[in-house]
């Protein structure tokens, strides 16, 4: 059964958690985490959403954003995905997710 589609309304900010799947880190060193920040601006800027405040832990990230459009947030959290657990998996020669599923990433608007 696919997850439920999340809605983010344009204008309106969004607080968004990502795990690491099973709690586990996502980031292990320095370069994890420059390379994890420079994704997320290159997709902020492409899919027109403002960041507002982040929180990068070992095993989580707090993002507060405002999109332009209805499917921003989504688009940059899907591009981010995508990026980063591509140079993770290559860098630290793993295989699999690296983040935890739909059940996992929380959302609240305000």
């Amino acid at each position: 059964m696919p997850r439920k589609q999340r809605m983010y309304l344009p204008g309106v900010p969004a607080h968004v958690v990502q795990r690491g799947n099973n709690r586990e880190a996502c980031f292990f060193q320095d370069e994890d985490y420059q390379f994890y920040l420079a994704v997320l601006g290159d997709a902020l800027r492409r899919y027109r959403v403002q960041l507002h405040a982040y929180v990068l832990m070992t095993n989580h990230v707090h993002l507060l954003m405002t999109p332009t459009d209805e499917s921003g947030i989504s688009r940059v959290m899907q591009h981010l995905g995508r990026m980063y657990v591509l140079y993770v998996n290559r860098t630290y020669r793993r295989s699999g997710t690296l983040w935890e599923g739909a059940k996992g990433v929380g959302v609240n608007k305000f």
